[in-house]
C-alpha cells in the first residue's frame, strides 16, 4: 500500500528533508497493519526492518538481568521504533507487540539506500537531526551525573518547608536548650518573687499552658522536617545508586579491554615463539 509523504513529516528522523526528499522515501516504504496482541518483532530476530507509527497502540520492552520485563517505549504518532538494529543488521534487543490494531510503515535499508542514491543531501539532514538528539542525550547524562542532592531538594523546597526546616534547626540546637531553660528560671523565679501579685503562681499553670501549645505545635514542624530528610536521604541513595551502576559498567568494560589486550599479546607471542622456530629449522637444515 503507499505511503503518504505527510505522514513522514511527523517522524522526527526525517524533519528536515524537503517534499521531493520525503516523496522519493514514501514511495519506497510500506504500510503494514498489524491486529491486536500481534508480535512485531523479538529480541534476537533478524532486523531488517524498522517502523513507523501512523495509528493504533505498540509496546516495545525488553528483559532485564533478573528476567522481568521492561518498558522501554509506547511511540505515538510518527514514532520510530527498531531504527538502530536495522542500521547495523543487528538481532533486535527489544520485543515490540502492537495492543490494539495497528498500522505502522515498514523501512528497511533498502529504501534509506534509495533516497540517499537519489537525494544525498537527505543523509546529511538525518545526521543532523541524529546529532541534535545525541547531544541532547549527552546534556541529560552531565545533568544526571553532575546534580547535588541538597542543592535539587533546596531548589524544589516551599516556603513553609524551609520555615520546618529553621526551626527543626533552632530546636535541636543548643543555644535553644539554654535560652529554653534561662526563659523558665527567670519566668518561675519572678512568678515565686511576686507571690500574692504574681500572674501566674505556683503550680504555674499559665506556663503549663503554653508549654504545651508550644510542644503541639513543634512536633509536627519536627515531623515534616523529618520528611524532607528522608526524601534527601533517598534521592542520595539513588545517585549513589547510579554512580555504582555506570562504575560497574566502566569495570566491565575496562575487564573486556584488559582481555582483548591479553588475547592479542598471546597471539602475538605465538607469532614470535612460530617464526623464532621457524629460524632455527632453516639453521639446522642450512649447508655448512
Amino acid at each position: 500500500m503507499p505511503c503518504n509523504p505527510e505522514e513522514l513529516k511527523h517522524v522526527a528522523l526525517f524533519e528536515l528533508l524537503d517534499d521531493e526528499e520525503l516523496a522519493v522515501l514514501a514511495g519506497q516504504v510500506e504500510m503494514k497493519r498489524f491486529a491486536a496482541r500481534q508480535r512485531i518483532f523479538k529480541i534476537g530476530e533478524p532486523s531488517g526492518q524498522a517502523y513507523i507509527m501512523v495509528s493504533g497502540s505498540v509496546r516495545v520492552t525488553t528483559v532485564d538481568e533478573d528476567q522481568q520485563e521492561v518498558l522501554i517505549d509506547e511511540p505515538v504518532h510518527g514514532g520510530l521504533f527498531g531504527f538502530a538494529s536495522m542500521l547495523d543488521q543487528s538481532p533486535h534487543q527489544a520485543n515490540a507487540m502492537a495492543m490494539e490494531d495497528t498500522v505502522c510503515l515498514e523501512l528497511d535499508r533498502e529504501d534509506i539506500a534509495t533516497l540517499l542514491q537519489r537525494k544525498p543531501m537527505a543523509g546529511l539532514d538525518m545526521l543532523t537531526v541524529l546529532g541534535r538528539h545525541f547531544h541532547a542525550s549527552q546534556r541529560l547524562v552531565q545533568l544526571r551525573a553532575n546534580r547535588n542532592a541538597n542543592q535539587v531538594i533546596e531548589d524544589e523546597a516551599t516556603f513553609g518547608e524551609r520555615i520546618a526546616d529553621s526551626v527543626a534547626r533552632f530546636g535541636g540546637s543548643w543555644n535553644f536548650i539554654i535560652w529554653f531553660a534561662v526563659v523558665l528560671v527567670a519566668y518561675s523565679t519572678l512568678n515565686i518573687v511576686l507571690q500574692g501579685h504574681a500572674w501566674d503562681p505556683y503550680p504555674f499553670i499559665l506556663l503549663n499552658l503554653f508549654l504545651s501549645m508550644l510542644a503541639s505545635i513543634q512536633a509536627p514542624v519536627i515531623m515534616m522536617s523529618q520528611n524532607r530528610q528522608d526524601t534527601k536521604d533517598r534521592l542520595r541513595s539513588e545517585l549513589d545508586f547510579d554512580v555504582n551502576r555506570r562504575a560497574e559498567a566502566e569495570i566491565q568494560a575496562l575487564s573486556h579491554k584488559l582481555n582483548l589486550i591479553t588475547d592479542k599479546i598471546g597471539d602475538v607471542e605465538e607469532l614470535l615463539r612460530e617464526n623464532g622456530n621457524s629460524t632455527k629449522d632453516k639453521a639446522a637444515v642450512r649447508p655448512t
